[in-house]
């Protein structure tokens, strides 16, 4: 015996490998059959352990490891997101996503308060005269503020955002400093009746509380009332990365892309009607002033020289007003081929309220005992301009709250502002007469 306690496979090998047939049959002697591990092991691909490939070993150089990028941006007074960085100007994958991770953020809506009056007063002033001093009699009038406060609204807004863009036939700036309409070689300058229009509908729009993506052509009939449709709602041909792609594109020297966040869903003029209903319920005869503020509504991604940078800069560009420089730069941007462009035609829709069409429940009380009752109702015919019955196998529901909910529970909460002389630049977000955290945990409350 040649070979004693030999591997099986090892043994095999080795004969079949010898030189010499006789002696390799002679050594040979009857072994059992190689297990399934041994007989796949030449033909198993071996990983590492933590699943990464050893480019090292094959010559191959290793790619370099994926990172979001970071960009650049400031925050300018009002709030608006702005950035100057050089690779959102070149790369339109990144200021795609640039604007997605902007669009988490939701815009700030604060309903404001304002009353206040003038007062004449009179006073003593010394004049001199011939070097003689003299007394006389002089009246001023001085404005009085008598209140001052505001209420968190943006805090009921929920959900994701929904991207939208105006429609191929809404005026819009979309690339040139003047409005067009249409898209790539298709686009042409707007004519002053439809600029007219779309902002007439727009004033109209923001007032009611419509989506965005609701253009001037919209019909409010009773056979078709507004639904929340989540397909369909990019009324432009092109997407919103087309778009930014169009903007990176662009080699302006003076370009600039905003992307608008908007709210919806309440029927903002019919709650400041109210409001102002409130407020003159407690006998106050002052010059009243009651509107929705919206603030971190806008992100705007501006060219990364340094001119775009100064003008970004409020009192570089007061200066250059006072130097009577800034109107050569506004003549080079709108004449110029190679001066500015703007890309107003996309942003983001939060919704306050919405209204949705699903499949009916089996179970009449399927939703009898949420603490959400309202969330499930059906939407209300005459609030909602129709009179229909929902169709077949469908149900409206609202999503949100309700303007009519929201504004019972601070009906009260305004009218003793009012009352109290309140003056205070914190929004308010919880009315005065709801219990507070502490009570709330309490046992038995």
């Amino acid at each position: 015996m040649l070979i004693i306690d030999a591997d099986p496979v090892k043994s095999k090998q080795d004969s079949v490998g010898d030189s010499n047939p006789s002696l390799a049959s002679s050594s040979l002697q009857p072994q059992p059959p190689p297990t399934f591990e041994e007989s796949i092991a030449d033909h198993v691909l071996h990983f590492p352990q933590d699943d990464s490939l050893n480019f090292a070993q094959e010559g191959v150089e290793e790619p370099p490891a994926f990172a979001p990028y970071d960009a650049h941006f400031f925050t300018s007074r009002s709030g608006d997101t702005i950035s100057h960085d050089s690779h959102l100007n070149d790369d339109g994958e990144a200021l795609y996503r640039f604007l997605l991770s902007q669009a988490s953020t939701p815009p700030t809506i604060i309903l404001r308060c304002q009353g206040s009056h003038n007062e004449t007063h009179t006073r003593m002033v010394h004049s001199h005269r011939n070097g003689h001093t003299e007394m006389k009699t002089e009246q001023y009038t001085e404005r009085i503020t008598d209140f001052d406060f505001c209420i968190d609204v943006g805090q009921h807004i929920f959900g994701e955002p929904t991207h939208w863009s105006y429609a191929d036939s809404t005026p819009a700036y979309r690339g040139r400093m003047y409005q067009e309409v249409g898209i790539s070689e298709e686009k042409r300058k707007a004519q002053k009746s439809e600029r007219k229009a779309a902002k007439a509908w727009d004033i109209e729009r923001t007032r009611r509380g419509f989506p965005p993506w609701i253009g001037s052509d919209y019909a409010w009939r009773e056979d078709q009332p507004y639904v929340m449709q989540t397909n369909g709602v990019l009324r432009s041909s092109w997407t919103l990365r087309q778009w930014a792609d169009d903007y990176c594109a662009s080699r302006k020297y003076l370009k600039e892309f905003n992307y608008h966040k908007v709210a919806y869903g309440w029927n903002f003029e019919a709650v400041r009607v109210a409001a102002i209903s409130v407020v003159n319920s407690t006998h106050y005869r002052g010059d009243l002033t009651v509107q929705f503020e919206t603030s971190q509504n806008v992100v705007s991604v501006r060219s990364h020289n340094r001119l775009s940078r100064a003008l970004s800069n409020r009192w570089i560009k007061f200066l250059l007003f006072l130097t009577l420089i800034y109107p050569f730069i506004w003549l080079f941007k709108r004449f110029h081929s190679r001066g500015g462009g703007r890309w107003d035609v996309c942003g983001g829709a939060y919704a306050l309220k919405r209204v949705e069409q699903t499949t009916k429940q089996s179970a009449p009380d399927a939703h009898a005992e949420s603490p959400f009752r309202d969330v499930f109702e059906t939407v209300d015919a005459t609030a909602q301009g129709s009179s229909l019955a929902d169709p077949p196998g469908r149900r409206t529901k609202v999503v949100g709250m309700r303007e009519g909910e929201w504004f019972r529970q601070w009906e009260g909460t305004i009218r003793r502002a009012v009352q109290n002389r309140m003056q205070d630049r914190q929004p308010l977000t919880i009315p005065d007469d709801h219990p507070v955290h502490q009570a709330l945990v309490l046992d038995g409350y």
